[in-house]
Formats: C-alpha cells, sequence, structure tokens
C-alpha cells in the first residue's frame, strides 16, 4: 500500500505554502468525509489548474468528526489547504463563521460544495454571485439535485415526506430559493457535476464529468481479499424510512445465508442499534475511521460485500475494480419501510439499484412469518 504520506510530491493544485488564509483560486466546503474524499478525487480528474482550499464545515456527531480529522490529514499530506470551521460550535458560530469565510468566497473564482442540499452551504451561495460552481458527490443525493433542477423543483432531500413546510423551511425558504439560482446554469456560466453516479437526462448548462476513483485506487492497495463476506450498514432506520425491527430481521437473514462476520456501520448509525445487531446477529460491529471506499481499498475485505440500496453500490465497485470482489445488493422490501416515509422512498431506492453497474443483484428475502 501506498501510505497516505510517503513523502510525495504535493499535489500541483495544491495551494503554495499552506497559509490557511492564501489566496485560493478554488475553495471546497466539506461537511462529510465522502465530501472531503471526492473533492481529492475532483482535483485529480479535473484539468482546471485551479489552487484549492478545503474548508471543513465541521458537524456535530463524533463518528463523522473522525472521519473527517483523518480524511483531513490525508488532503493536508496531498500539500492541500485544510482549514477545520467549528461552524456550529454554539449559537454564535454560524455568524461568525460567515463573517470569517466572506474573505475567502469573494477572492474564489470557483466554488467546490459536496451537498447542495446543505441550509448552510446555500447561505454560503447568496453571499456569491458570477462565481464558477462544482457539485461533487455526496452519495446518491446527487441524482435527485440534477433532477431537480432540470425540472425546476425546490431542492428536498428524497427521504423528507411533502406536503406544507414548517416554519423552519418558511424562514429559510428565500436562502433555498436564492441558492437553487446559484446552482443553475446561465449564460456564460456552467455548472459541473462530478459524480460516480449514472446520470442519464443532462440538463443544458450542467457538465458532467465522471468520478471513477482514480485518486482511491492510486493511493491504496490493492487490498488483501479474504474469505467470506462482509456486510455495508445503512442510515435508512436513523432517517426513519426503514423499520428498525424489519431492518435487523434482514440483516440477520443476509448474514446468516451469506456467512458474513463483519458489519461496516454507517457513521450516523445509532449505537443502541448497532449492539442490539451485534448481540441477534454475532456480527463484528467496525466503525470505520475513514471512507468505506478508502477502508476497503486498503483491505483486507472479504470476497463478496453485502449491501442494501446505497451510494456504495456505486462507488465501491469503482473502487474495488480489478479486485475480484464482488458487491451484491439486497433491495429494500416495501413492508420494510415505515408509515411516515416519504411516498417516494421505494421508487428512490429501487432505482439507486436498478442504475448500477457491476452488481450482483440478490433475490428479495422473504417477509418474516
Amino acid at each position: 500500500m501506498t501510505g497516505a504520506g510517503g513523502g510525495r510530491s504535493p499535489h500541483p493544485r495544491a495551494t503554495a505554502g499552506g497559509n490557511a488564509g492564501g489566496n485560493a483560486d478554488a475553495i471546497a466546503f466539506v461537511e462529510s468525509p465522502v465530501q472531503l474524499l471526492n473533492v481529492l478525487e475532483w482535483t485529480r480528474a479535473s484539468a482546471t489548474g485551479d489552487a484549492l482550499t478545503v474548508v471543513v464545515l465541521s458537524p456535530t456527531d463524533p463518528m463523522s468528526r473522525g472521519q473527517l480529522r483523518r480524511m483531513a490529514e490525508l488532503a493536508r499530506d496531498e500539500g492541500f489547504t485544510v482549514r477545520w470551521q467549528e461552524a456550529r460550535g454554539g449559537a454564535g458560530a454560524p455568524l461568525r463563521t460567515l463573517r470569517e469565510l466572506t474573505p475567502l468566497l469573494r477572492k474564489a473564482g470557483r466554488i467546490v460544495i459536496g451537498d447542495p442540499f446543505s441550509r448552510y452551504v446555500q447561505l454560503l451561495l447568496t453571499l456569491v454571485s458570477g462565481k464558477e460552481l462544482t457539485v461533487v458527490d455526496d452519495g446518491t443525493a446527487t441524482l435527485e439535485f440534477i433532477g431537480q433542477i432540470a425540472r425546476g423543483e425546490r431542492l428536498v432531500r428524497w427521504h423528507r415526506r411533502g406536503g406544507s413546510r414548517g416554519p423552519r423551511e418558511l424562514v429559510l425558504a428565500p436562502v433555498t430559493a436564492a441558492a437553487r439560482r446559484r446552482l443553475s446554469p446561465s449564460d456564460g456560466r456552467t455548472v459541473e457535476v462530478f459524480t460516480s453516479m449514472p446520470v442519464e437526462e443532462i440538463p443544458a448548462g450542467i457538465t458532467v464529468t465522471a468520478n471513477r476513483f482514480e485518486w482511491t485506487r492510486a493511493t491504496f492497495g490493492p487490498p488483501r481479499i479474504a474469505a467470506g463476506a462482509d456486510m455495508v450498514g445503512t442510515s435508512l432506520v436513523e432517517t426513519g424510512v426503514v423499520d428498525a425491527d424489519q431492518y435487523i430481521e434482514a440483516v440477520t437473514a443476509l448474514a446468516r445465508t451469506h456467512g458474513a462476520t463483519r458489519y461496516f456501520a454507517h457513521r450516523r448509525e445509532d449505537v443502541d442499534k448497532l449492539h442490539r445487531l451485534h448481540t441477534v446477529t454475532g456480527l463484528e460491529i467496525v466503525r470505520p475511521d475513514l471512507p468505506l471506499e478508502v477502508i476497503a481499498r486498503r483491505g483486507p475485505i472479504g470476497k463478496t460485500v453485502l449491501s442494501f440500496p446505497s451510494t456504495v453500490v456505486h462507488t465501491l465497485p469503482l473502487a474495488l475494480a480489478g479486485t475480484g470482489v464482488r458487491v451484491a445488493v439486497c433491495d429494500i422490501a416495501p413492508e420494510w419501510l415505515k408509515e411516515t416515509a416519504s411516498p417516494r422512498a421505494q421508487g428512490f431506492l429501487s432505482g439507486v439499484t436498478g442504475t448500477a453497474r457491476d452488481i450482483h443483484r440478490l433475490p428479495r428475502l422473504p417477509s418474516p412469518a
């Protein structure tokens, strides 16, 4: 394995001198480890020549913060400036963050974002106009973003229920509307989307660049392949889409059928749910310190990786290309969904699996008696 630091020369697009307040040609805002990983992938795949400063708008949950700190180390090893911003550290943090970042925003010619649905990012976008914009993958939400821009819809995450908007959404509606205008192509300005997702209908003015995980494959691995199977966790229970009991029964059946021994937890999975999973299934619960694409590429990884519909059914085949690892996906049965789940959930999740390449689609699990 090539080490994360390993004495490599700085990336040619790194900000000279490592000065966090330096003049950056581009500024990237990230709020999750996967977003930061995909910013690194974009810098390798893109040929713009922009110097780049990465601003981490730090979340509050410990797992995300830990993975982001590890990813920030890798980005610094590549020679990039990384600015850690405690954007949610108390009541005054948002205003302080906006005040501190405004000079960087005004200097930058390009803005790179990982989550167009983020209220924080939307607020930052209202402060600028006329900038070149790049949206890097934040998982399957990228598909929803492109579709909503194409249809002229307001930006809403797929798992949110429709209907009337609450007081918070109404207050922030002008911010969201302004951000949507910034994220829409205009005369003389395109919006780039850097994605590993399959995009079939590309709206006019949006340029799609393929994310093939070239940086991950060049930096890590190839992995040692272990016998048996590993499982990939999902936060569908935590986001209110899937019933917890149904999910645990499904994981139990998959682990028993395929001989899985490890369960790689999603960073947002609830600790109590994971403890229950371990008790019921006997699976070793692994809390990764880096995004799964990097963990799998470093290895060891099972010869079969079992997953429910999620981003990894698109990204793992790319990160593990040429290794012989099989990614197998189990669809979400309609009866697993909570009554409060969005009416669009079933169709969206089926589309996630149906559009994935180089995966093995498992037969649907029978409903429990």
